[in-house]
């Protein structure tokens, strides 16, 4: 396992991300457990939560993810572990959590830390992130920017003099974003730069073999703005294993969760993905981890988050960083991307 340094934080990152929205609901207390346990055993130091947490997101489980970090956690040398987790963004569909006047304001944002703190069971989280903007942008696979869906936002100075006050008294350490875009990343990075307010390091956003949008879009921002990416989804939602080439697999997430995956319902993803297990068969390695591998070397991704509800995909999903892709296979898989781009951004 390699370590990274997160943008221009201190936080030395292994390049493997353990991601845990699975946890609650998917996955019990002591699978959850296991899991923690397993991946710091192979190197991992860096563990991703958020306050949603389960997806999909319900008002029974909501939670639960960072209340079984936090049961673990407590068993476990604190500062050895990078704990990021992410407060929650307007959204009509989980009103659970604080209210529908759930915004990134001060009320928002101090409730969402304090409750982390208390569920994750700790004094202090070394990384956190904006799930998703205050104000309005596409998320999720949605069709293009449209202004008239803009709507009244808190204001990006706003948003980051809580986070000083919150770094000041000790309770985060630094700043992310999530599912952002570029104007975004240089506003944060700008306002903060002359208002001496603290800076975001780093970004999460999907990015996978089927998604390549943030290498076209957002990678220059991020890196004149020294932002390191957090890869979430380098799946594509499972779909990179090839476990639904021959249709929907019983007590896969699809199956249990109907429409949770619309953003991975497009055209070409089938043809695209067939392409990419037949190269990965050629090459001897599993599709999931050449999928993986390929996330791992692209120069500006800094951590790939990785999730499982299994053992054996955690295995399997940890095993990647022993696979290199040679100039030989990056060709042919840059060839199904050019029959295929981004089937789904």
């Amino acid at each position: 396992m390699e370590y990274k340094q997160l943008g221009d934080s201190d936080l030395l990152v292994s390049e493997i991300c353990l991601g845990t929205m699975t946890y609650g609901q998917q996955n019990t207390l002591e699978e959850a457990s296991e899991q923690l346990d397993y991946a710091v055993a192979q190197g991992v130091n860096f563990i991703d939560a958020a306050e949603m947490y389960p997806v999909p997101s319900r008002a029974e489980t909501q939670g639960k993810t960072e209340e079984y970090i936090g049961k673990w956690l407590v068993k476990q040398q604190r500062e050895q572990l990078i704990i990021a987790s992410k407060i929650a963004g307007p959204n009509p569909q989980i009103p659970w959590i604080r209210g529908e006047k759930r915004r990134i304001d001060r009320v928002n944002i101090e409730q969402a830390v304090e409750d982390s703190l208390k569920r994750l069971q700790t004094d202090y989280i070394d990384l956190y992130q904006i799930h998703w903007p205050d104000r309005y942008v596409p998320l999720f696979g949605a069709p293009g920017y449209d202004p008239s869906q803009e709507r009244d936002t808190v204001p990006i100075v706003e948003q980051l003099e809580v986070f000083a006050d919150l770094i000041t008294a000790g309770k985060i350490r630094y700043l992310g974003l999530s599912n952002e875009t570029p104007w975004g990343v240089c506003e944060f990075s700008h306002l903060a730069k002359q208002l001496e307010l603290p800076k975001v390091v780093s970004i999460q956003n999907a990015f996978n073999l089927t998604n390549r949008v943030f290498h076209t879009h957002i990678a220059e921002a991020c890196r004149f703005h020294h932002l390191g990416l957090l890869a979430y989804s380098p799946l594509a939602f499972g779909m990179l294993t090839g476990k639904y080439i021959n249709g929907i697999p019983e007590n896969s997430r699809l199956a249990l969760f109907k429409g949770f995956g619309q953003r991975y319902e497009k055209s070409n993803l089938a043809e695209a993905v067939k392409e990419y297990v037949a190269i990965a068969s050629q090459y001897g390695i599993s599709p999931a981890q050449m999928a993986l591998a390929f996330v791992r070397s692209r120069w500006f991704v800094t951590s790939t988050i990785i999730g499982a509800t299994t053992m054996e995909q955690l295995q399997e999903n940890l095993s990647s960083v022993e696979v290199n892709l040679d100039n030989e296979i990056i060709a042919e898989i840059d060839a199904v991307h050019a029959k295929y781009p981004n089937p789904t951004p």
